[in-house]
């Protein structure tokens, strides 16, 4: 039975308006942490909340965001919610989404991946035990340790599990969660977007009211409290980099990543991606953009574990070192194509200002098409050159959609002002 039909630009659409296809979503969110437009795609989420079944809003940050920030959201939505309820009765109640709302990882689990269970690692298992037939959609926007946690914890919930990365400077952040999951779950099913999402705001027709900040100022601010709270973030300009996870879920067919969709066309997963160092590296030695990258180097004699030591990679990202027997072990996750140098900090004479360097280049074509056999449910960006947009692997298979996903936002926003405006 077809899930879906083709619009005349031959976009599958995905027939959200019966209760049995409302798909269950639950985010994961850096919110108030490193990146403002979790502020932004999370009033875009609450907008559609009448066509998603929402479970859970998890705060899964690098830095300081906390579950406070996705109430700060929650708020706003309450003000417009009499007017959204007049649109549809199922639009779900302000008191019901701050019940889901919960605070996950707020630090690293350093090397092993895992650490602790958190509330939010907890509420995500919980909900993925729930007897309901559909599947889970983990929307990861931030931080994957809390997912990581979840997996650890109760692995049987793997099959339930449909889950969406923004991955790119999320993984950089998080390599050790997703070195655990992609080494002990590699049957997960995963879209790893690293730089895909970026065709929500990059491409596409970009002039006059559609581009990024004239949009905000034509159609966006000024609709209901949401509208208003939306244009005061990133300077009224649209970034909202995660919306794509949801977005596909609108517009897409959900079980095939390879279908075209808001959120993205996706290509299977290919191997090679991870590379182990037993020393320290130069410029000569290269990587895979948006893979990773592992150290496994000697122990120093003289040594202990009760020694300090962290690498800082590009002056500016800690990764942890894990002491195992004779080895140090740290994680990189390269973010962008370029040279990346690295520097130890240690109260260990030996190792304080030790570093080196590598090169992250994007991967052979040749390698790329050969799907992996390891990970047969994981895709990620599709790197076809006629799908970029300019570095961005993938991204054009957004941002070619930027004015239907953009007028349809658009849309929604106006049912936050029609009760409004009857008095």
């Amino acid at each position: 039975m077809s899930i879906g039909s083709v619009s005349r630009r031959g976009l599958l659409t995905f027939p959200l308006f019966g209760q049995a296809a409302r798909p269950r979503v639950l985010v994961s969110s850096d919110i108030g942490g490193t990146d403002p437009d979790d502020f932004q795609s999370m009033v875009h989420l609450l907008l559609y909340a009448d066509v998603l079944e929402i479970e859970g809003l998890v705060s899964s940050p690098f830095g300081p965001g906390r579950a406070r920030h996705i109430l700060e959201v929650i708020a706003e939505y309450e003000k417009d919610f009499p007017a959204l309820r007049a649109h549809s009765g199922r639009y779900p109640k302000p008191a019901l989404l701050r019940g889901m709302t919960k605070e996950g990882a707020l630090e690293s689990p350093g090397p092993a991946g895992v650490g602790k269970a958190t509330e939010g690692s907890e509420w995500i298992v919980r909900c993925a035990r729930k007897r309901d037939a559909r599947p889970l959609h983990v929307l990861v926007w931030g931080g994957i340790e809390d997912l990581a946690q979840a997996l650890h914890d109760a692995p049987e919930i793997l099959p339930k599990l449909r889950v969406y990365f923004i991955g790119g400077p999320n993984k950089m952040w998080s390599v050790d969660a997703y070195n655990y999951i992609e080494r002990n779950h590699p049957k997960l099913w995963m879209i790893e977007a690293n730089s895909t999402y970026r065709g929500w705001f990059v491409g596409g027709r970009q002039d006059g009211a559609w581009g990024n900040s004239g949009f905000v100022a034509a159609r966006l601010a000024g609709r209901g409290a949401m509208g208003n709270y939306f244009a005061t973030h990133l300077k009224g300009t649209i970034k909202m980099g995660d919306s794509p996870s949801v977005a596909r879920l609108l517009r897409g067919v959900a079980e095939d990543p390879a279908a075209p969709s808001w959120g993205g066309r996706f290509v299977r997963i290919w191997d090679g991606r991870k590379r182990v160092f037993d020393r320290l590296t130069t410029e000569a030695d290269v990587v895979e953009v948006f893979g990773v990258v592992e150290f496994a180097i000697p122990r120093p004699t003289g040594f202990t574990e009760g020694n300090r030591i962290r690498v800082m990679l590009d002056g500016r990202v800690p990764c942890p070192v894990a002491v195992e027997g004779g080895l140090l072990r740290f994680r990189f996750s390269p973010r962008d194509a370029k040279v990346w140098r690295y520097r130890m900090e240690s109260d260990f004479a030996g190792l304080e200002g030790v570093g080196g360097a590598f090169t992250a280049e994007r991967p052979p074509l040749e390698r790329t098409g050969r799907a992996s056999l390891e990970h047969p449910n994981w895709w990620c960006d599709d790197p076809a050159p006629e799908n970029a947009e300019g570095i961005h692997a993938g991204a054009r298979s957004v941002s070619q959609w930027r004015m239907e996903f953009l007028e349809d936002f658009a849309v929604r926003m106006e049912r936050c002002v029609v009760r409004s405006r009857r008095g």
